[in-house]
């Protein structure tokens, strides 16, 4: 049981007495709401896997299969969330949103920037909480603002949210703790349903952050007829093989730690992505950077001859998404340039692929999807080759030093 403590309150608590909340400015009583938290023991603990971040790595097909139930009816071709539909007619004629995240939350927003512009033709922009609040942003009554956040208590995101709600804007909160303080400040909003994550390094939130982001955007996209009924319908025929896709990707963990062993002594990594796996390039080289130690970026795939390439060389492992969907001829020529200068190329490719196969040193196969949803399937094995890395290198994987 839980008792939330709005801002100017404080809570008098002595053993064996009832609680007393109090207002602090004029010392008034409040009675307060006492809210039970839907939470079970084997969700807080490993469940016969060696680290937190290894089985949240795992659950990740249930969570999102959590996340989408009962909000999406494939059959019926209908999306619920009653964040939107109470709120439809202000977040569909928005003039643009505007997504405020931190860390892994915003690398979900920039996903779901492509996303939004793609389907539901609404102006995105993704900006870092704690340089939105910090400088003088303009915003209007006519903007959406999508914070995101894991835990519902990111202090910058916060700050973030009480900065637009004071210039007039609308809220919306993406959040996977039920009674969070972005909960309770944000307008609306909608839970990822992902279950308590005990490891630093965010991995089920990713991948449930944007499946909620997905969802709502294909709704608007349905309510501003920027996308046919068949094409919505398709949307979620897909969304709804992803977990069995996500357990087909998991069963290339083996593998996975093959390459890991191989390039676990690096001391720097560079991660190539294009579209709509640009993100989940800054994602993987995180998850690198933040469990292991090592020196890792994250780079749109194009951009790489513009400086980067300069430090390609035979003992720099580049890591580059290539899916057959999005630019794949374009991220080909990339991995010639990278074979060119002796660099190490590992590959995440669709199943089936032949022309990366033939360049590249490693290849992780994920299986074929719409491109909006390859983020869902290309970030698991970069999740996995991190926590390898790091285990092999005798690292504290769930509590990172950071």
């Amino acid at each position: 049981n839980a008792i939330y403590l709005e801002d100017g309150e404080m809570a008098v608590v002595r053993l064996g007495k009832e609680i007393k909340v109090r207002k602090i400015h004029d010392d008034s009583l409040v009675d307060p709401y006492i809210q039970e938290l839907q939470l079970n023991l084997e969700q807080i603990e490993k469940a016969g896997y060696d680290h937190f971040m290894l089985k949240e790595i795992y659950e990740q097909p249930d969570a999102i299969t959590d996340t989408y139930r009962g909000r999406m009816l494939v059959e019926e071709g209908i999306i619920r969330m009653a964040g939107v539909d109470d709120n439809m007619a202000r977040i569909a004629n928005a003039k643009r949103i505007i997504i405020v995240a931190c860390g892994t939350s915003w690398h979900a927003g920039l996903v779901a920037e492509y996303i939004f512009e793609d389907l539901a033709r609404l102006p995105v922009e993704v900006e870092y909480a704690s340089e939105f609040r910090y400088r003088n942003p303009v915003i209007s009554e006519n903007d959406v603002v999508i914070a995101i956040s894991q835990s519902g208590e990111t202090a910058d995101t916060m700050a973030a949210i009480k900065l637009a709600k004071e210039k007039g804007a609308f809220v919306f909160g993406v959040c996977n703790v039920v009674g969070s303080s972005i909960s309770r400040e944000a307008h609306a909003g909608a839970y990822t349903h992902a279950g308590p994550e005990i490891g630093v390094a965010s991995t089920k939130a990713f991948t449930t952050q944007i499946t909620v982001l997905t969802l709502m955007a294909l709704k608007l996209a349905k309510h501003r007829g920027t996308i046919s009924d068949s094409t919505f319908r398709f949307h979620l025929q897909e969304l709804e093989r992803i977990p069995a896709k996500i357990t087909k990707v998991l069963e290339e963990n083996d593998h996975i730690k093959i390459i890991a062993e191989k390039y676990k002594n690096s001391p720097n990594c560079l991660y190539l992505g294009r579209g709509y796996n640009f993100p989940v390039a800054l994602e993987g080289a995180l998850k690198l950077k933040e469990i292991s130690y090592i020196h890792a970026e994250g780079y749109p795939a194009a951009e790489m001859k513009h400086g980067p390439i300069a430090l390609i060389d035979e003992s720099m492992p580049v890591v580059v998404i290539a899916t057959s969907k999005g630019h794949y001829d374009k991220v080909v020529s990339n991995v010639q340039e990278i074979k060119a200068r002796q660099g190490k190329i590992i590959g995440i490719v669709t199943e089936g692929d032949e022309a990366v196969r033939e360049l590249a040193d490693y290849v992780i196969e994920i299986p074929e999807t719409i491109e909006s949803l390859t983020p869902l399937l290309t970030t698991i094995p970069l999740q996995l080759l991190s926590y390898h890395i790091a285990v092999m290198l005798g690292k504290n994987v769930d509590q990172p030093r950071n």
